[in-house]
């Protein structure tokens, strides 16, 4: 199964835009188009790069370089200046372009031959094609003038792929009294343990969780309704949710799970290719585990997607529910199937219609003269990898029983 059926929307460059609907069963968000930019009028002409010789087909010889447009300067390099300020802002710039393309191990482009502004201009659109094409998880690269210095800030983002990452646990359950499964089910309890335990992923039955809110409406809903008593197969799915997700939150949160995780590894005798599936995607949470023990899925995460607080305009974050946080889209729930899940499914996509954005793990760089962190996003690259591979797994003994029945 592919997680990314259930999907939240993701805005690349103009990520203040309406979100909008999500699909069952964990549906989407997308952002409306950005509108188009107009271009800035060059009273200079650009440099043509032509071939030597005049020839009949000299016209597809020709390589036209882009226009120059206020989207690429950032308003910074098509400010009036005077001569001195002009000189001082290219040399700002390539000193920031000569330590961010030494850190991300690209090559620039040559654009010192051109004039002021097209020749950063040039360099900008140059520098964001190649690392939009050779660096993982790119996002954005922006030039800004601060205290009158110009220099470079790139975001790196995970892309959550549009995806909602909702672990079903009633599925482990019923794979853990399986006979025939029990010892898979053990290598996936482990694989939850550490997701719980050490990554933080949100529970639905814990009372500060996102979801324990929709849950806990759904019941009052069903309270209310007088056409509904306690046999309701509606209320036997809410009993179910919760007497099953407290007792799979017991075992989930076991230490023993982790700490036997290794050794689950090691005894582990696949019988068919779900056996083998399992195993290889526990191995590699394992991995992960190894490498990174203590990392929150978290780690990453900023209010509103603003490193700094200060950098936070009041006026357009007056409200913490503008940006669908990580919390609101991953975490343990019941399960996929049923009355319980369309209809909480239908009530987050209500209620995420109200978002502007989604918060996604982000890492910011300065290109300023000072020391450039080494962080990266490797953690959450790998560990979104695992959660859709449980998801997956999960969802593929769930129809294998459903076959079977």
């Amino acid at each position: 199964m592919n997680a990314t059926k259930n999907n939240i929307g993701k805005n690349k460059t103009a990520r203040r835009t309406k979100a909008k609907t999500i699909a069952p069963t964990v549906g989407s968000i997308f952002g409306v188009d950005e509108a188009g930019k107009r271009c800035l009028r060059n009273p200079k002409r650009p440099k043509e790069i032509s071939s030597d010789s005049a020839t009949s087909d000299g016209f597809l010889k020709t390589t036209f370089l882009p226009k120059l447009k206020e989207n690429l300067a950032q308003n910074v390099i098509t400010k009036p200046q005077n001569q001195r300020q002009t000189k001082k802002t290219e040399r700002d710039f390539y000193q920031s372009l000569s330590q961010l393309s030494e850190h991300y191990c690209i090559n620039s482009m040559p654009t010192k031959e051109f004039e002021y502004p097209y020749n950063l201009a040039l360099s900008l659109w140059d520098t964001e094609n190649k690392l939009k094409n050779t660096v993982e998880n790119w996002d954005s690269v922006r030039l800004i003038q601060n205290k009158n210095r110009t220099y470079f800030i790139s975001e790196e983002r995970y892309n959550t792929s549009t995806s909602l990452f909702n672990i079903p646990v009633i599925p482990l359950y019923k794979m853990l009294k399986d006979k025939n499964r029990k010892k898979t089910a053990q290598l996936l309890l482990s694989v939850c343990s550490y997701l719980y335990r050490n990554a933080d992923i949100p529970y639905y039955r814990q009372e500060n969780s996102y979801l324990y809110g929709i849950y806990e409406m759904l019941t009052d809903w069903l309270d209310q309704d007088e056409e509904i008593d306690e046999s309701h197969l509606y209320k036997k799915e809410l009993q179910q949710a919760e007497i099953i997700g407290d007792l799979m939150e017991q075992k989930i949160s076991h230490r023993k799970n982790l700490e036997l995780f290794g050794k689950r590894l090691e005894r582990f005798k696949p019988k068919d290719d779900f056996d083998k599936l399992c195993f290889q995607f526990s191995e590699m949470a394992f991995h992960l585990y190894a490498d990174y023990p203590e990392e929150s899925i978290f780690r990453n995460a900023h209010f509103n997607n603003i490193l700094k607080q200060e950098n936070i305009d009041e006026d357009e974050y007056y409200d913490e529910d503008r940006v669908i946080s990580m919390e609101k889209y991953i975490s343990f729930f019941a399960d996929d199937k049923g009355w319980i899940n369309q209809n909480l499914i239908e009530n987050v996509n209500n209620e995420f219609n109200e978002y502007g954005e989604v918060q996604e793990p982000m890492i910011i760089k300065t290109f300023n003269g000072n020391d450039i962190t080494n962080n990266n996003l490797d953690f959450e690259n790998r560990l979104f990898e695992v959660l859709r591979r449980l998801i997956g797994v999960l969802d593929h003994y769930s129809q294998m029983k459903k076959q079977e029945n």
